[in-house]
């Protein structure tokens, strides 16, 4: 690429190659072409890693990858629900003991979230009813922070946002272009598709959230990947790649920390709650990777301009 511009350090050039006898060639076209270099060095990485998802076994799992993505994002409902049934008199006595709930409320509450994240999660998955299910398991998560008194960490704020995040991805990677899922809701049915297009948008930027804490105590080689990561799939920049990345260091985090079937219960029920809602996220990670970040996303506007 030849240089731009009149003339360098005060004296003609007219030719491409010219080189300054005193200076040299321009740090300006020392830096340009560094970024050049690099950017190639960067797209043939990822062009590399994104090939990875042709290979024949990953190519046979791919019908099936969108139902493994919605089963992964649900599976902390799965087990939340569960564990709710299998320590019943524990959860109502906490609510009814420590929160000062009354006790015919908190049972109703515990057997009305257990009944709502069983069938919102298997719905889901199904593609049944989707705006059903998703308003349905959304509503647990608030509600459920709301009477067991859990908004007042930031952590599990923000984790339980990322799990909201992935539950939008997973509605709107189920909404079908030119047919209306909800006849209450008309937007749906649009040619172009926009409300599913505005879900994908607020999904990924939702689910990304839980990264800002994850990298507060990881290595600056983690942190670097991770923060880059992040704004990749927030602005839907290299998606697949950013996915694929951030999707393989969660799953490697959650086998070697969240390993709960290598502890006793005191330690037990915080790691497994904290593996399935990593899990969770890397169901919405998979999906993106699967269908794209939607038409609001600057991969999309690559195609077009």
């Amino acid at each position: 690429m030849s240089f731009r511009g009149n003339n360098l350090g005060g004296f003609p050039n007219s030719q491409p190659g010219f080189q300054n006898p005193v200076y040299g060639v321009s740090p300006h076209a020392n830096n340009e072409s560094a970024k050049v270099k690099y950017g190639r060095i960067f797209e043939q990485f990822s062009k590399k890693v994104e090939d990875l998802t042709d290979h024949p076994l990953v190519m046979k799992l791919k019908p099936y990858t969108p139902t493994i993505a919605r089963f992964f994002i649900v599976a902390t409902f799965y087990e939340d629900s569960f564990r709710i049934m299998a320590q019943w008199s524990d959860q109502v006595f906490y609510l009814w003991n420590y929160r000062h709930f009354p006790y015919y409320f908190v049972v109703f509450f515990l057997f009305c979230v257990v009944v709502s994240m069983m069938i919102g999660a298997t719905l889901l998955i199904l593609r049944k009813q989707t705006v059903y299910a998703t308003t349905a398991l959304i509503c647990t998560v608030v509600l459920q922070g709301l009477v067991y008194g859990l908004f007042t960490g930031s952590s599990f704020v923000l984790r339980n946002i990322s799990v909201i995040g992935g539950l939008l991805i997973a509605f709107g990677d189920s909404i079908v272009t030119n047919r209306a899922t909800f006849g209450m809701l008309p937007e749906l049915d649009s040619k172009d598709g926009k409300f599913k297009n505005y879900l994908l948008l607020a999904g990924r930027i939702l689910m990304v959230l839980l990264f800002i804490t994850f990298t507060f105590t990881k290595s600056w080689l983690t942190v670097i990947l991770t923060l880059a990561g992040t704004v990749c799939i927030a602005i839907g920049y290299k998606t697949k790649f950013a996915s694929i990345s951030l999707g393989l260091i969660l799953a490697f985090y959650n086998i070697t920390v969240n390993n709960y079937w290598f502890h006793g219960s005191s330690k037990r029920d915080f790691l497994k709650y904290e593996f399935y809602q990593n899990l969770s996220i890397i169901g919405g990670l998979l999906l993106v990777g699967n269908t794209g970040a939607g038409q609001l996303s600057i991969d999309e506007k690559k195609k077009i301009y």
